[in-house]
């Protein structure tokens, strides 16, 4: 174990850019991602505080007027990763930051809870809060932006209009919302699959979809109003809204302890209410005893699951009776004895696939969240599986992007797949060996 955590933490450090930011791997990823940058500073707060606070500071120097934070900052001018700052075109937009080139979209919003974090890794809690202190507005005004310009029914649920803000790029929860579109064959030459095995990664027609999508928010200059309006990918995702309600109760527990209660705190509260509400009206699924998406183009739910199914447990949404029929989704479905938790979709279904990229391998990230989750929700035998399973997926297969989930490849080299030497892979291992 003490090997791998010197190696997590040159993994950090190599990754670490001079301009003070980290990237997810080597060749592969050149830019900052915003929910990468977030597990990133956890990771680093367990050996360079001052590394993990830059981190944060970095990323939040790129919100845009609006209060949105880009899902990608592109910091560096390199054209080695497609599509990059040129095709997305932020610039179109009035509310872009113009120091910052970025994408028009957004990231799951991590940030509320991984300030929280920094503060209890921290040891010295007086410098942190007033770190804290120095931030915390920034990222309130990122949850403004989504209850105003992201909730089209004013009900507490914020909407992704591209799979790519989910986090799940090529999830199989997409394939129902492709089959309704026909974008055009797109001309373009990927980067990911000259580092990568092509059959660890979406498929160019996916990329069709991705461009198209992409297209049309550059057509209204990234106004949101209009992309609700004309986007065919409108959805509520239960992993994204799930971390938002962990993120806003992490703000206020922040805002108290800096002794600040004032409208920011009174709107946090109000929301709270609401999308936890909303949230368990919307998403939540009797038939499959499970959280599940929402396709509000075509005002339906999703009938898959997932791994971001149970992100809910991380946060302050699931009720007793809804625990219990979860917790049993969970065993029957993700945690057969031949398979390593947790599989990034139901590997029960037909559309799973234990080695492209969301369609069923094991994340690390996920696995911390959904550890986190059981644990909050006093299911602590199945939290520790799951903390084990991570633990040991590294420690077999190093540093990867993600993992196959298949216990039957163990006297195998292969299981780790995607990028090498990835960021957040290394910073949660930190985390969990001392969780």
């Amino acid at each position: 174990m003490l090997q791998r955590v010197n190696e997590a933490k040159e993994v950090l450090l190599s990754n670490y850019q001079p301009s003070g930011f980290t990237i997810p791997s080597k060749g592969l990823y050149p830019f900052q991602w915003k929910w990468d940058a977030g597990f990133i500073a956890i990771g680093l707060a367990h050996f360079d505080i001052e590394k993990a606070k830059t981190e944060i500071s970095t990323l939040l120097k790129a919100q845009w007027k609006n209060g949105m934070i880009p899902h990608i900052v592109f910091h560096t001018d390199t054209d080695t990763y497609f599509p990059g700052k040129d095709f997305h075109q932020s610039n179109l937009s009035k509310q872009a930051n113009p120091d910052y080139p970025s994408t028009g979209m957004v990231q799951p919003p991590v940030l509320g809870f991984v300030l929280e974090k920094l503060l209890e890794i921290a040891t010295d809690k007086k410098d942190m809060l007033a770190f804290i202190g120095e931030q915390l507005d920034k990222v309130y005004y990122n949850h403004e932006y989504f209850y105003t310009h992201r909730d089209v029914n004013q009900e507490g649920l914020a909407y992704i209009y591209h799979n790519w803000e989910s986090g799940t790029d090529n999830s199989p929860m997409w394939d129902a919302i492709w089959e309704t579109m026909d974008p055009p064959h797109y001309k373009f030459e990927r980067r990911d699959t000259t580092h990568v095995d092509p059959e660890q990664r979406p498929t160019n027609r996916e990329y069709d979809h991705y461009l198209h999508l992409i297209e049309i928010a550059k057509k209204y200059h990234y106004e949101d109003a209009k992309i609700a309006a004309h986007s065919p990918f409108l959805v509520l995702d239960p992993l994204f809204n799930a971390l938002l309600i962990k993120s806003n109760e992490s703000l206020l527990a922040l805002y108290q302890k800096l002794g600040i209660d004032n409208q920011k705190t009174k709107n946090l509260r109000q929301w709270q209410e609401k999308a936890i509400n909303a949230f368990n009206k919307k998403l939540w699924s009797p038939t499959h005893g499970a959280y599940v998406h929402y396709d509000l183009r075509n005002q339906k739910q999703l009938p898959y699951i997932s791994s971001s199914s149970f992100a809910p447990l991380f946060a302050p949404i699931v009720p007793p009776e809804k625990l219990v029929a979860l917790n049993q989704t969970f065993q029957e479905k993700f945690s057969a004895a031949n398979l390593y938790c947790c599989a990034s979709f139901d590997p029960t279904h037909n559309g799973f696939n234990p080695k492209r990229y969301w369609r069923g391998p094991v994340w690390i990230n996920m696995n911390w969240i959904i550890y986190h989750g059981f644990k909050r929700a006093g299911a602590i035998q199945t939290a520790n599986r799951i903390k084990e399973d991570s633990i040991t997926l590294i420690e077999k297969y190093g540093f990867k992007e993600y993992f196959d989930p298949r216990k039957k490849l163990e006297n195998t080299t292969e299981g780790g797949y995607g990028g090498d030497n990835f960021s957040w892979s290394a910073a949660l291992y930190l985390d969990l060996i001392k969780a």
